[in-house]
């Protein structure tokens, strides 16, 4: 589906135009078109293919979807591939985002995805001096877009984590409920980490060495998302390490949890193992048996059993295990 195609040249709109009046306005001195596109189709992606000489191994990866974040160069263009991560609810929804950049293009095609780029569109519009640099600048732009928001996904983790962790020590009969969150919470920095992590390698590219030609004039930008990555993909990796260690401390506080029921059935045991053996010894019933006919016997026998029980429950009360 077709979003907006438009034409400028000087860092200035020159107007919208129609898909078969691309071919007018590519040829023009200093003058690129920006097509916007969403779920596009095979015939709306070969019409572009035909309108801007798209290679087709950029094309069928476009159309296919499902690729890792990257940033490939073929000939004087470039094909990137950048995730879009939304949060809905507590689950993360990833679309993609296919951006194709030439010397005289930009066409962007953004599948599974929500929200737009016309905000975008508009602030490059307003900064003419910037868009100046041509469709080099419009790649960041977008870029630039994608990787901020991740930030509020970021920190919705972040906060998600610090509420499980102190639910650890403040309800610890929660330990399960805990660990299940505490997973499906690592699956979701998982997800933000496979977009962030191999979109740092391709974006360093584009600032140092051999800068590819469309992005010259703007190297500045992108060490500037490059900073940008290096951020968000230093705090998943502390998120992950406190996640981790979030795990084993429920884990520990389980097991002394399981070693304090362990003692008191322990304690409990030993208390009614030495009953059980004085009323054993004084039931076996021998026709010969010492105070078996003395009237103090029975309660003499109860007492015994008494006094020694409770003494258990005093010792093991006093070590904490009871």
């Amino acid at each position: 589906m077709l979003i907006n195609c438009v034409a400028y040249q000087e860092g200035k709109k020159l107007q919208d135009i129609t898909i078969e009046a691309i071919s007018d306005y590519v040829s023009m001195p200093d003058c690129f078109v920006w097509v916007a596109l969403q779920d596009a189709g095979p015939a709306e992606l070969a019409k572009m293919q035909e309108e801007f000489g798209l290679h087709e191994l950029a094309v069928e990866d476009a159309l296919h979807g499902h690729q890792r974040p990257k940033i490939e160069e073929y000939g004087g263009s470039l094909f990137a591939v950048l995730h879009m991560v939304e949060q809905v609810g507590r689950d993360l929804h990833v679309g993609e985002l296919d951006i194709f950049v030439g010397s005289n293009f930009v066409l962007s095609v953004r599948n599974r995805a929500r929200e737009g780029f016309q905000g975008v569109r508009a602030r490059c519009e307003k900064e003419p001096h910037l868009l100046r640099h041509g469709s080099g600048f419009v790649l960041y732009a977008l870029m630039d877009s994608v990787v901020d928001r991740y930030f509020p996904v970021l920190d919705s983790l972040e906060a998600e984590l610090e509420q499980i962790e102190s639910e650890i020590f403040s309800q610890p009969e929660t330990q399960i409920v805990n660990i299940r969150h505490l997973y499906e919470l690592k699956q979701r920095v998982a997800l933000l980490r496979h977009a962030v992590a191999p979109l740092m390698d391709s974006v360093g590219r584009l600032y140092g060495g051999r800068v590819p030609p469309v992005c010259v004039n703007s190297e500045e930008y992108f060490r500037d998302i490059y900073d940008h990555l290096y951020r968000i993909n230093i705090a998943i990796d502390n998120i992950r390490d406190s996640i981790s260690t979030a795990i084993q401390a429920n884990l520990s506080l389980a097991a002394i949890e399981e070693s304090k029921v362990t003692k008191r059935l322990a304690g409990w045991a030993a208390i009614f193992a030495v009953a059980t053996a004085f009323v054993g010894v004084w039931g076996m019933n021998f026709e010969f048996m010492p105070e078996l006919k003395w009237q103090f016997g029975y309660p003499l026998a109860l007492g015994v059993v008494a006094v020694t029980c409770g003494y258990l429950y005093y010792r093991f009360r006093k070590t904490g295990w009871l």
